[in-house]
């Protein structure tokens, strides 16, 4: 088996992460239960890869993610950070008994677990055995209602917790204690480096991930999700320094994501050159330790050709997180798949590749380039018609931001997966048909990649209770795009939706380019140039301005590295 370890840094990251798993419990639930529909019985996925198996003091078994995640103290919520599974009382009184005067404890008020959180605990005691037969007391005389759980989340979600319905190791949950500032406050790389500088938080935090790390029996892979809009990013930055030199043959993949908050322009001069070199030094601290960055978060998700068949608020990270969750896991299906059948043609290939693959898919090629784009379709249409694969490109939209559009890039080459897509009839398209499908509209695309490598699961996106309410009435149970829908509520959540067929896609393209140069030119402007305006800014986060100058000429290259090559012409005898 080959594990992968997940990493969240962040407060957006920890939103995303949160819903990823959702996704992962969902499909665990599904393969077990009886009256759940068949496509679910036989995934072909080994959740092995992602998950831990474990044992309790008292003998209990465990299932959790192998997963290290990183915020702020108080960000959980209501749930403890050491889980749900062991039991663990705070210590309450002074332990230093060098001090003879009186003490005083302030203990701030614990959250309240919210109506979804109380429903999981209840639905631990909703059997009973009696008679060797298990009796189902959930009817009924359920207290909490699965329509008042969902309003109650719509209006009331504030922690990345409150809609999390895994259980989670006593080693995962890290908070940064001490930081006596609000989330707004750490939004710079300079003061996140700052925290991990005093106390021991970074070997804290490397040590959880050896835990997790030195049990594998090989490891595939690191799957990073980091919230680099502010200080994070420097968390993540330093752990990915570790991680370079103690696993340094172990690839690691990295979703820089961003909420749409992150976006918002204060309009002062001093506010834009912060996050302008902010962007420039994070992206290459980040880059510079990984295999593979993709930049996830658009400026406006609502307002993205990526929502046509939802209605997102963009101030609500319960939201936005929901929809790019939804990618990743179908990035990550393929990871943990068993092999489709193969295919004669070398340009288009289906089936289970594992994070190397495809990092050398992606920055191995022809040229070297380590930033990917990721576009989704969400729900991904049905492969029904002529021009069905043509329909399936046109709905796959970038969450990349910063990208240029109609870029033809013929060194381009990318990673498809498409799962629990319907073809002609109403019934699951088969592994043959989507790649033929996928093989025609490219071979009549006036653009088209080098190489296309695809993979293809029967298994559609399942679409847990505590997922938001944004699928616009168009969309139908199992996804699909109704005609002539039926008069019913505006919006449809999780008791109206079951699945989504969904199609994700990240390419290796020169389209990439802006989000590189606007970086580049971030720290050139304010930064490294004669009388540059964040110079001494810079400095104070611990950079000299030859590391800057090292910054702009790895950045150079990667912007050198993808620009279109001249065409050169010779007369030969």
């Amino acid at each position: 088996m080959k594990e992968i370890v997940t990493v969240q840094v962040g407060g957006f990251a920890n939103f995303v992460g949160s819903h990823f798993w959702n996704f992962q419990d969902e499909l665990l639930g599904l393969a077990e239960d009886p009256y759940a529909d068949s496509v679910f019985k036989k995934q072909h996925l080994d959740m092995d890869v992602l998950y831990r198996t474990g044992e309790t003091q008292q003998g209990i078994l465990t299932y959790t993610p192998r997963l290290v995640s990183i915020g702020f103290q108080g960000s959980l919520g209501s749930i403890s950070s050491h889980g749900t599974l062991y039991n663990h009382e705070p210590t309450t009184t002074s332990d230093v008994t060098t001090w003879t005067a009186g003490v005083s404890t302030h203990m701030a008020e614990r959250h309240k677990k919210n109506l979804f959180l109380r429903s999981l605990y209840e639905e631990q005691d909703k059997t009973t055995t009696v008679d060797d037969r298990t009796v189902d007391r959930s009817g009924p005389q359920r207290e909490y209602q699965d329509k008042d759980i969902v309003e109650s989340l719509e209006k009331g979600v504030k922690f990345w917790t409150d809609f999390s319905k895994v259980d989670y190791h006593p080693q995962s949950l890290y908070e940064l204690s001490g930081l006596w500032m609000d989330d707004w406050e750490f939004d710079n790389y300079g003061i996140g480096r700052d925290a991990l500088a005093h106390g021991l938080r970074e070997e804290e935090i490397s040590e959880r991930l050896r835990f997790f790390v030195e049990e594998c029996d090989r490891v595939q892979g690191f799957q990073f999700m980091v919230d680099d809009s502010g200080g994070f990013s420097a968390v993540a930055a330093e752990l990915l320094e570790n991680i370079a030199d103690e696993y340094s043959n172990t690839p690691v993949l990295l979703y820089a994501l961003r909420a749409p908050e992150s976006y918002v322009n204060l309009g002062k001069r001093k506010q834009t050159i912060l996050r302008s070199l902010h962007d420039a030094v994070s992206f290459s601290r980040l880059s510079s330790y990984c295999n593979l960055v993709v930049p996830v978060g658009l400026p406006s998700l609502s307002t993205s050709q990526v929502s046509s068949f939802f209605c997102i608020e963009d101030e609500k990270p319960y939201h936005c997180s929901a929809i790019y969750a939804a990618a990743l896991h179908s990035i990550s299906l393929p990871f943990r798949m068993g092999s489709l059948a193969p295919t004669t043609d070398l340009h288009y290939v289906s089936g289970a590749v594992d994070v190397n693959d495809v990092v050398q898919i992606l920055s191995g090629q022809s040229r070297r380039n380590k930033v990917a784009i990721l576009d989704m379709a969400m729900p991904a249409p049905s492969l029904t018609g002529n021009e069905a694969g043509e329909k399936l490109l046109d709905y796959l939209h970038p969450v990349t931001p910063e990208i240029a559009e109609d870029v033809e890039d013929l060194q381009a080459v990318e990673t498809m997966t498409i799962h629990g897509v319907l073809g002609p009839g109403g019934h699951q398209a088969s592994a043959f048909e989507v790649k033929d499908t996928i093989h025609r509209a490219y071979e009549h695309a006036t653009t088209r990649p080098k190489f296309c490598h695809l993979s293809m699961a029967h298994t559609p996106l399942p679409i847990p209770l505590p997922f938001p309410s944004i699928f616009k009435n168009i969309v139908g149970q199992h996804g699909e795009l109704l005609e002539n829908p039926a008069a019913g509520p505006s919006l449809k959540g999780s008791l109206d939706i079951h699945s989504i067929p969904m199609a994700v896609r990240l390419r290796s393209s020169s389209a990439i380019l802006p989000y590189l140069e606007n970086r580049l030119g971030y720290l050139r402007r304010y930064g490294v140039d004669r009388g540059a305006p964040g110079a001494e800014l810079v400095r104070s986060w611990g950079f000299e301005k030859d590391e800057l100058e090292d910054f702009g000429e790895a950045l150079s290259k990667m912007v050198i590295e993808l620009k279109p090559h001249r065409e050169v012409s010779s007369d030969s005898d």
